[in-house]
């Protein structure tokens, strides 16, 4: 047994131990901060399997944009979180625990049935890069082979988007989404909003500009920044903005927009749609992923604020 082996074991039985105390968690609060801890442990796996990419990407959505989520979620629940844990019978709680063993069974299943040498298409993609200029091959992927899933990608975020925003109500239709709440002025909600936010930032805009070499890229930076945005309106620092501003729904629809034009450009200067000419195609990624970083953010964040449900002022 050596010193690796006994690493990857411990951070197997800490993740399982901890996935298990966010579950049995009597309080809201303590099982919120034991799913975010969760989170980051799954991150550091990834990152021992060689997958950094996907690290970086369970780091922002599972512990930044749902634990900021979350975070806000329990602080509004307050002390009914016991209450409504106890109206579920042991019938509706035996019911839930089968589904999640079921869906747990179901995943493992499908990763023990792999074979020991699936086939890959990385060598090729490899092989290519250098066409790019970039030096990440996730990017490359994302954004020069498979462009066009990306692309799609982006629109999804802004129609699920309008999903959201058609539930509200006609008379509040361009207001503001409900407010994320109001914390105590000398709480740690509000400590971690006015701390955090300058290093998310940094953070995010880094992952962004390394994202074409190095592990990184658009999505990861933008589900930074729409972290830090939601931690700052879930402390109460800044008021949830108003759905119909127009510098909103630019920054929402700008990472799309831009993509598709520089994919329409490829018919007259590259010959095919979403083709990058030579020598051009890593300033037109890195022009790309500015662009949908911002929207990726903006989207995000609104997703989580919901539908209006406070009139425009006027």
């Amino acid at each position: 047994m050596n010193a690796t082996f006994f690493l990857d074991a411990s951070l197997a039985a800490l993740t399982l131990a901890v996935a298990a105390y966010a579950i049995f968690a009597r309080e809201a609060f303590t099982g919120v901060v034991a799913f975010i801890s969760y989170g980051l442990l799954l991150a550091l796996i990834w990152v021992r399997l060689s997958a950094v990419d996907v690290a970086l990407t369970e780091a922002a959505i599972g512990s930044g944009v749902t634990g900021a989520l979350l975070i806000g979620a329990a602080a509004r629940i307050g002390d009914g979180d016991a209450a409504a844990s106890e109206r579920l019978g042991p019938l509706a709680k035996s019911l839930c625990a089968l589904l999640c063993a079921a869906a747990s069974g179901g995943i493992a299943a499908a990763v023990l049935s792999l074979p020991p040498e699936p086939p890959t298409l990385a060598p090729l993609a490899v092989q290519g890069l250098p066409e790019t200029g970039l030096g990440n091959p996730v990017t490359g992927v994302l954004l020069a082979y498979r462009a066009i899933d990306t692309l799609l990608e982006s629109v999804v975020l802004v129609l699920a988007l309008v999903g959201v925003w058609s539930f509200a109500r006609d008379a509040d239709w361009g207001g503001r989404p409900e407010s994320l709440g109001a914390p105590a002025p000398d709480g740690a909600l509000v400590f971690l909003g006015q701390l955090l936010p300058p290093l998310g930032v940094i953070i995010g805009v880094h992952l962004v500009w390394t994202g074409a070499n190095e592990p990184g890229g658009a999505f990861q930076g933008g589900t930074i920044l729409a972290a830090m945005w939601i931690l700052v309106m879930v402390a109460g620092l800044r008021d949830a903005p108003s759905v119909g501003h127009p510098w909103l729904r630019f920054a929402l629809v700008a990472g799309p927009a831009l993509f598709i034009a520089i994919g329409v450009a490829g018919f007259a200067i590259a010959g095919a749609f979403l083709a990058y000419p030579e020598g051009y195609a890593k300033p037109l990624i890195l022009l790309v992923e500015a662009g949908l970083t911002l929207s990726i953010a903006v989207a995000l964040g609104l997703l989580a604020l919901g539908a209006p449900m406070r009139k425009a002022q006027r």
